[in-house]
């Protein structure tokens, strides 16, 4: 069993009540816990009779809400990062970029409205996870509880799905450095010429658009998209699918590589290893990481465990911090 989120001291606690040194036993201290969590009721409790809330006009909603969403998209049009796909495996990568460098200016475009990708539950709708070691590891860094099963070390269950990706997402939107763009697609890759021409290209930023502009194109007239420049981005936008996989199959498109490999069949030991060891550039400029790596390299599907998405993010971390320096050198010139 991980640490609970809080740890109440079995041994008597000495305090100080009017001049006399007590001893508190873990029931009493559970209860003085309890009445300290209990400061919202105390706030508004038996005083909705005369509750209001503070006066305003609706322009004034309007504008703060337009207002700081422009002011973010005027920042962030020039990245350090852009992160395709907010699931497990672009939180994890921003997670870990947060914490590692906090001067880096991080976009997220996440085409779904709700971040999260697939892991707000585990397989079939089950609402437990699982995760097999060491990405242990990163449960505990990221402190969200989890079992294990005495009868078998390898892997431990955290009881919803919801609760990784909450904690996860709550911890990369702190980040004062990260912003996420949620329901917005890309619709492309942004490029330039390298030594060698066309041959030789590296990725330099992503095309943009709402996603339910996106999704109207074919019965619509010319909804031009916008763009964030970056030096690296970093795609993991999951297997084949309407949004999945965009990057690997753009890069055929445009003949960056030749084809794709194609995800093969469900193989646990053999998907999540491999997955996360091949996390990498896979063109100048272009990090591709979790179950988009499969359509790239032809790896086995995983189905219903975790770990190798968290710890890909972790990998994919790595390689963008290996990188980026002479990335954003590249750019400049």
């Amino acid at each position: 069993m991980s640490p609970p989120a809080a740890i109440f001291e079995s041994s008597p606690v000495s305090t100080t009540t009017t001049g006399l040194k007590d001893k508190l036993t873990p029931e009493m201290l559970s209860f003085i816990t309890q009445g300290q969590q209990t400061r919202l009721l105390d706030e508004f409790a038996g005083k909705w009779d005369s509750f209001k809330f503070a006066p305003i006009r609706e322009s004034q909603v309007s504008r703060a809400m337009t207002r700081r969403y422009f002011n973010d998209l005027d920042k962030y049009a020039e990245s350090d990062i852009v992160i395709v796909g907010a699931g497990s495996c672009g939180l994890s990568t921003a997670y870990v970029l947060g914490k590692a460098r906090p001067d880096l200016k991080i976009a997220i475009v996440e085409a779904n409205v709700s971040p999260g990708g697939g892991a707000w539950l585990g397989g079939q709708l089950f609402s437990a996870m699982v995760m097999r070691k060491p990405a242990d590891v990163f449960l505990n860094d990221l402190g969200v509880p989890f079992e294990e099963d005495a009868t078998n070390p390898n892997y431990v269950v955290v009881k919803h799905a919801a609760l990784f990706t909450s904690t996860l997402l709550s911890k990369v939107l702190s980040f004062p450095n990260i912003k996420l763009f949620n329901a917005t697609s890309v619709e492309d890759l942004i490029t330039r010429p390298g030594q060698n021409g066309i041959e030789d290209v590296r990725i330099a930023g992503v095309v943009t658009n709402w996603t339910l502009v996106t999704m109207h194109h074919d019965d619509q007239s010319c909804m031009d998209p916008n763009t964030i420049n970056a030096p690296l981005v970093i795609s993991t936008t999951g297997h084949d699918g309407p949004f999945g996989a965009f990057c690997a199959k753009r890069l055929v498109s445009m003949t960056a590589i030749e084809k794709l490999g194609g995800m093969r069949g469900l193989d646990m030991n053999a998907a999540e290893d491999a997955i996360v060891k091949n996390t990498r550039e896979v063109t100048k400029g272009l990090i591709i990481g979790g179950m988009e790596l499969s359509e790239i390299d032809g790896f086995n599907r995983m189905g219903p465990t975790f770990g190798a998405m968290v710890l890909s993010g972790v990998k994919a971390a790595e390689e963008a911090l290996k990188v980026i320096e002479d990335r954003k050198r590249e750019c400049a010139e």
